[in-house]
């Protein structure tokens, strides 16, 4: 078993990296070379506007290259309950932004041709027990009246033609929803990117922020300084680098995935027969979906940890439990990729991008952000530049997490009130 990310391991290299030192001037310096990064030093590039990426790692290393490999309409919440909370019309806008993050997504993937294993097959949410089918019931109804008349309710009787699997009580299908290779994606986006005319320096992390005057900014890496006109800072959980007024914002929450062994195409039928994304409505659930070459990727938040090769592993056997739990018949199939990430959580597990001393920024996706991380990489090339008016997320005031100042000591217990609501409800 690899303790490394399937999508990092099987992704090919990325070739256009910059070779020389990190010197000179650009329009734009973003931050971070994970989707948002690439995202908007594509959108730039193609208008011509000078860009220079500094990633710390390897491009799409972190949160990029770790996730589950979802892109899907949908917010961190449930619908109704979020329409209740902030109000219909707002709770509409964030719904209708994820479905244009989709979009965004397919259409950079047909436009740059990128070779990533894109597959539209809509989300399933799964009730994990009888009573929380009726919840499902509610937001289906939400959804259908206000934002989403292509939504399906499948009730108990029917789940098995969804998932075979005796422990889930109906299920809500969401069919605007894709799947394709995280790594693949990555490099391809990168690749579109430097083909634009971005330069793109790997292993630079950013180590001093000079404010100049106004959004001008001196930017010192590891691999040398250069002068900014503005800076994008896509870094979401990343613990790296003079950021701490971000970091005191996002809580970096571990989420782990195991990938199995490629699986014979009659269990596959079986087992997930319409290959949807599938998540289930624990609050601490687990979420799912096969591969293009026939491996079921299983994931959640197992612990309430960071992630390190240690956790990663004792994380990959409670999620192997739990695999067995819902799907009996794979409970000696054999693991071959175990690995975890940071997921960018905010306090009320809502998106922020704006401009902060001068500094843009975009992060805080909070478990969706395969495709809204995309989309706002373009957003932000255009609030840059004057259009503020297309950034959803604009007018959310993003106070830091209480006692929030490094280490995320407050997981456990974040963990812990978790589990009680799953006991509870």
């Amino acid at each position: 078993m690899k303790l490394e990310s399937y999508w990092l391991d099987t992704a090919p290299p990325f070739r256009k990296g910059q070779v020389g030192p990190v010197e000179g001037s650009a329009e734009v310096v973003v931050i971070g070379g994970g989707f948002t990064g690439l995202s908007a030093a594509l959108e730039l590039a193609k208008r011509g506007v000078p860009v220079t990426v500094l990633e710390a790692g390897r491009i799409v290393g972190e949160a990029s290259g770790r996730n589950g490999g979802h892109c899907n309409t949908g917010l961190a919440h449930d619908y109704a309950a979020l329409a209740e909370r902030i109000g219909a019309e707002r709770a509409k806008a964030f719904y209708r932004a994820h479905e244009s993050a989709v979009k965004t997504v397919e259409s950079i993937v047909a436009g740059e041709q990128i070779d990533c294993d894109f597959f539209h097959g809509g989300k399933i949410k799964l009730a994990a027990k009888p009573q929380h089918f009726d919840k499902l019931a509610k937001t289906y109804e939400s959804l259908r009246a206000n934002v989403d008349p292509n939504v399906e309710l499948v009730p108990p009787e029917h789940i098995r033609n969804e998932v075979g699997s005796d422990r889930f009580y109906g299920g809500l299908v969401q069919r605007n929803g894709a799947q394709m290779h995280m790594g693949k994606f990555g490099v391809g986006l990168a690749e579109a990117a430097a083909r634009h005319g971005a330069r793109i320096f790997e292993h630079a992390p950013v180590t001093g922020l000079k404010r100049i005057s106004g959004e001008t900014y001196e930017v010192t890496s590891e691999r040398g300084t250069i002068r900014a006109g503005r800076v994008l800072v896509a870094t979401g959980a990343s613990q790296i680098g003079p950021l701490q007024w971000f970091r005191r914002r996002i809580a970096p929450v571990g989420s782990f995935i195991v990938a199995t062994a490629p699986l014979a195409t009659e269990q596959l039928d079986v087992l997930l027969p319409k290959r949807r994304a599938y998540v289930t409505t624990r609050h601490i659930g687990n979420y799912f979906r096969t591969t293009a070459d026939k491996r079921l990727l299983f994931g959640g938040r197992a612990r309430f940890a960071m992630s390190n090769p240690r956790s990663d592993e004792k994380s990959g056997r409670i999620l192997r439990a739990a695999l067995a739990n819902y799907f009996p018949s794979l409970a000696d199939v054999q693991i071959d990729y175990c690995w975890g990430g940071l997921v960018d959580m905010t306090a009320d597990r809502l998106p922020r991008a704006g401009q902060h001393e001068g500094l843009f920024y975009s992060m805080g996706y909070s478990g969706h952000g395969v495709q809204m991380s995309v989309h706002m990489g373009r957003v932000m090339a255009d609030v840059m530049f004057g259009a503020a008016s297309h950034n959803p997320w604009r007018q959310l005031e993003w106070p830091a997490i209480p006692g929030h100042f490094g280490s995320p000591w407050f997981l456990p217990l974040v963990g812990a009130y978790y589990r009680l609501q799953d006991i509870l409800h």
